[in-house]
Formats: C-alpha cells, sequence, structure tokens
C-alpha cells in the first residue's frame, strides 16, 4: 500500500468522513439533568461537542466536560450511538451520549461555564428537557435515559431507536 501526504494510503483518503460529537449526561441527586445554554444555538444542550482528529468519543467527551463546565470527570458508560441524517445545513454524523453520573453539591458549586461558549446551566427535570432541547435531542436524551436505566448501550437512528 502506498502511503500519501499526512502519512495516510491513497485509499483512506479517499474514504468517506463523518462529522462526530460526543455528550455526557449530567444528574444531581435528585434526578435532575444538566442542560447547557449554547452562546451559539437557538436551544439548550447537554455537556459535549465535536470530536477533534485522533481523538476518541469518550475523550472529546472527558475533554469537553473540562473545558465547557470545569469538571475533571470521566464519563462511564456509552449510553448511545446516534447517527443522523444530513440536512441542507449540515453533513450526517455520529454522536456519542455517556453517562457522567451523579454531581455532588460541591461538584455542582465548582462548576465554571466557558462564557465563550455557554451562556448558562440548569438542572432539569426530563420532562422539562422536552421543552428547552431541540426535538431531535429530547429523542436521543430520554432513549439515553432509558439506556442509563438497563446499563445497556442503544443505537438510534436520528433520535430513534432501531
Amino acid at each position: 500500500m502506498t502511503l500519501v501526504a499526512g502519512g495516510l494510503s491513497a485509499f483512506d483518503r479517499e474514504l468517506p468522513r463523518k462529522r462526530m460529537a460526543a455528550g455526557v449526561l449530567l444528574f444531581d441527586t435528585r434526578g435532575r439533568l444538566l442542560v447547557v445554554r449554547p452562546v451559539y444555538k437557538d436551544y439548550w444542550d447537554v455537556p459535549g461537542g465535536v470530536v477533534e482528529l485522533n481523538e476518541s468519543p469518550r475523550e472529546a467527551a472527558r475533554r469537553e466536560l473540562r473545558e465547557e463546565l470545569a469538571l475533571g470527570r470521566v464519563p462511564g458508560l456509552l449510553l448511545c450511538v446516534d447517527w443522523v441524517p444530513p440536512r441542507p445545513d449540515r453533513s450526517e454524523g455520529l454522536i456519542t451520549i455517556f453517562d457522567g453520573g451523579l454531581l455532588e453539591q460541591e461538584e455542582i458549586s465548582g462548576i465554571h461555564l466557558q462564557a465563550e461558549e455557554l451562556a448558562s446551566s440548569e438542572f432539569v427535570d426530563v420532562a422539562s428537557a422536552r421543552k428547552l432541547l431541540s426535538p431531535l435531542l429530547s429523542r436521543r436524551v430520554e432513549a439515553c435515559c432509558a439506556a442509563r436505566v438497563t446499563g445497556r448501550t442503544v443505537y438510534l437512528e436520528d433520535g430513534v431507536l432501531v
């Protein structure tokens, strides 16, 4: 196999690339979900972000927690992989969501939002989250909450269990 610039084979350079992101579900001791309000979106989100080149989704989730919230937490169980189809303004993507577990009050008090990306954060019950999240993210979060109870990773397409 012949290598080309950047160390990739000609075959590898011709393979399609997918957009990837990783998120984390975090809860308080009352069972409420942490949602964040990005400065660049019209709806709330869960902590997370883009998986960078040569970064695993789990490490991306861990990095995003540090950068966005100043939380030094290791993500737990992979709750879902969600394939999201392309739309006019975005390419298709693979989104992973990890279980971040329960945050104790001391950790919650230590949360410091990255002002360049997040306007605010709030703990809400999952039913209330539906009103804040996009319909796609709402479906994904509900599937992840169910997966969290069973301890089994689920596969979704456009937020729908397959």
